[in-house]
């Protein structure tokens, strides 16, 4: 048992700083999405925008208002469909923002802040890559250590908790056989 402890041991850490590895490649591709969406959004608006600057001052927000007190329901929709665009942008704006940081709290922030479907938006495209700069080696080995850890206190807990379980039943195992022995010493006796 020990053998396969120690193999699979050394199977799990090398696994977990591989994967670990990869988180930095995932979240320059998660961060390239965003920045791409945001592009999107942003030309989408434009037409609109000089709409704004031509007929309410430059106010994206006039417009937006103007059409949402329209009584044409096509046009009120539109109004919607212009916020929640400009909600997208903001959005997206303040995403980049927060990645805007190193590794550590780009990680944390996406755990935190993260946008799922963009999220599986990026992993259904992910392509692994390794990063080789200090930051991501560091990121790595701490994360797969971490994860290695996390390992072997779930390997010993399952040990512990099935060690547990042999001793109750040896012990019960070891109280049957000494009254046994015990009654066997008396029969003699008698």
């Amino acid at each position: 048992m020990g053998v396969i402890r120690g193999l699979l041991d050394r199977v799990v850490l090398l696994c977990a700083v591989v994967a670990a590895g990869c988180v930095p490649s995932f979240i320059a591709q998660y961060r390239q999405r965003a920045s791409g969406r945001l592009d999107q959004v942003l030309a989408d608006l434009a037409p609109f925008q000089q709409i704004a600057d031509r007929e309410h001052s430059g106010s994206l927000a006039a417009l937006i208002q103007h059409h949402l007190q329209s009584g044409d329901a096509s046009f009120h929709g539109e109004g919607a469909a212009l916020q929640s665009m400009v909600d997208a942008a903001d959005r997206l704006r303040a995403l980049l923002q927060g990645l805007d940081t190193d590794l550590y709290h780009q990680c944390l922030y996406l755990l935190l802040h993260g946008d799922p479907r963009l999220a599986r938006a990026t992993w259904a495209l992910f392509e692994p890559g390794f990063a080789l700069t200090l930051q991501g080696a560091l990121f790595a080995l701490c994360l797969g250590v971490l994860l290695w850890l996390l390992f072997l206190g779930a390997w010993h807990a399952v040990a512990w908790l099935l060690g547990r379980g042999r001793d109750r039943d040896g012990g019960a195992a070891a109280a049957a056989a000494a009254a046994a022995a015990a009654a066997a010493v008396r029969a003699r006796q008698a």
